[in-house]
């Protein structure tokens, strides 16, 4: 069973270890759904990891480690939507922004993956969301023989614990919702 936490200044040294490692999204920095203005013209990974550093250091959250015993093994990226660029999902004036959760993205490294991890991180942001005040949380996933945005996670995944389909976020990716 792992261990989460929010990546905060402290974690920020993990976060580093888990991205930079073997297979991490070290060229993306899980900056794709977040890149706002001009951060969206600087795609390189450097650029990348400055402005996610930047919003852990101000406090926005970004999201979960996941640890197998003090080594950082796995990602969940889970916030308030607002601190994403549009995401495709639907728009309720009567509903506060804030209170709206988002998963985009997950990373597991290699040798835990099949495990059982990717349940377990779900579980946690699942966690984290309620306990930050989050009414509802909201995911994208695609169906299992997607060929791209596979690193937000697979439809059934999220309809085993409860999420359900709000509609469609451009081609492949599913809006699905759960009420917190």
């Amino acid at each position: 069973m792992l261990k989460f936490h929010p990546v905060d200044r402290a974690r920020w040294p993990d976060l580093e270890k888990l991205f930079q490692g073997k297979g991490g999204p070290k060229n993306c920095w899980c900056m794709v759904w977040r890149a706002q203005g001009e951060e969206t013209r600087r795609i390189d990974g450097s650029s990348r990891k400055a402005a996610l550093r930047k919003r852990v250091e101000t406090g926005v959250p970004i999201g979960l480690l996941g640890y197998d015993g003090d080594e950082p093994v796995a990602w969940c990226a889970v916030a308030p939507r607002p601190t994403f660029r549009p995401l495709g999902g639907p728009e309720d004036p009567a509903v506060d922004p804030a209170s709206i959760w988002s998963i985009v993205c997950f990373f597991i490294r290699a040798d835990h993956r099949g495990q059982g991890v990717f349940h377990q991180l779900l579980e946690a942001a699942i966690d984290q969301a309620r306990r930050k005040g989050a009414t509802i949380l909201e995911a994208y996933p695609v169906e299992p023989d997607s060929p791209s945005y596979r690193f937000m996670g697979f439809v059934p995944n999220f309809a085993a614990v409860g999420f359900e389909e709000v509609g469609l976020a451009g081609t492949r990716r599913h809006v699905m919702r759960l009420g917190l």
